[in-house]
């Protein structure tokens, strides 16, 4: 007998989540219980693990055929994992969550109602979170700077855990990004978010992947995929510093001419002058290289994962 209920999907990307995933797994499995209105699938893409994570996913897939793994050919990163896994769900509308339970998963129930209200993008929103206050008022900080120089600007202190509509995912996939910034993406489409305030509270168990690396890729990504502003600001700079070396110029010339026995120019203002311009040079250099990474990714056109393997997707 065919069940024609609606089938919501929920993703979640893994590396090395062998603690949490199965706890995972039944929170998510009890929260849709209490939705006996929908089907739903919970989809796993792991990022090649290397600890159990795949065995235990193996087993949680041998026991229900609601859930779905993809096994990726090597570790994308999260950026690529996270928006292939959304791509490959068949549900009406698909919740993104992470996998160590920093995202509450109880909050579903809530962006199902917003979704259910007519929201076609729904958000969850820190208000408060268990780490240093120093990061927490650093991410603040990014985003509001990237709202005010971003082209779609992202929703402060969202991290893309949330439901998105059917209609939704299939913009996404028109997109044809290789390296998305998300939260941008979201923002590009237009709809209006409907929100949903939490504490995000800490990781349950393990260790967590993120490094500073991983997280300045983040934060030059959605700058450089959706504001067009540092560029603008090197060619500004630029105009102004010339302008000052003309007027400095002029100023030590006429010193020179009047005080011609009693000025001695000296080389320390020279070094001084000199380095100064090049370090302003090397951070535009910087910022125009970001850019140029962001052209060549897209020019490469690769797809955001190789698969290893797929299981339950039949």
């Amino acid at each position: 007998m065919t069940d024609d209920r609606p089938l919501l999907s929920v993703v979640t990307s893994c590396y090395n989540e062998e603690e949490n995933v199965r706890a995972l797994y039944e929170a998510v499995r009890d929260v849709m219980a209490k939705h006996p209105r929908y089907r739903y699938e919970h989809v796993f893409i792991d990022n090649a693990s290397r600890d159990g994570t795949r065995r235990i996913l193996r087993e949680i897939c041998a026991a229900d055929r609601n859930v779905k793994a993809i096994f990726n050919a090597r570790n994308f990163g999260a950026v690529r994992s996270g928006i292939h896994v959304l791509l490959q769900t068949s549900g009406v509308a698909v919740m993104g969550l992470a996998c160590d339970f920093q995202d509450p998963p109880e909050l579903l129930h809530h962006f199902i109602a917003q979704w259910e209200a007519g929201a076609k993008i729904v958000l969850g929103v820190k208000t408060s979170a268990a780490e240093r206050s120093l990061f927490y008022a650093i991410r603040g900080a990014y985003y509001r700077l990237l709202s005010r120089i971003g082209s779609a600007p992202p929703v402060v202190q969202s991290t893309g855990f949330g439901m998105f509509d059917r209609v939704v995912i299939e913009s996404l996939r028109r997109i044809k990004d290789p390296y998305p910034f998300f939260r941008g993406l979201l923002s590009e489409v237009g709809y209006e978010p409907a929100l949903v305030p939490y504490h995000q509270p800490p990781r349950r168990r393990g260790i967590t992947s993120q490094n500073f690396y991983s997280l300045y890729d983040q934060a030059f990504l959605g700058i450089t995929s959706h504001s067009k502003v540092p560029l603008r600001l090197a060619t500004m700079a630029g105009f102004v510093m010339s302008v000052l070396s003309v007027l400095v110029g002029l100023g030590y010339l006429v010193a020179k001419l009047i005080f011609w026995d009693r000025f001695s120019l000296g080389i320390a203002p020279i070094l001084v002058g000199f380095f100064f311009l090049t370090s302003v040079q090397l951070f535009f250099i910087g910022i125009l290289g970001e850019y140029v990474g962001v052209i060549w990714t897209h020019v490469r056109a690769v797809p955001h994962v190789f698969e290893l393997e797929r299981i339950n997707f039949e």
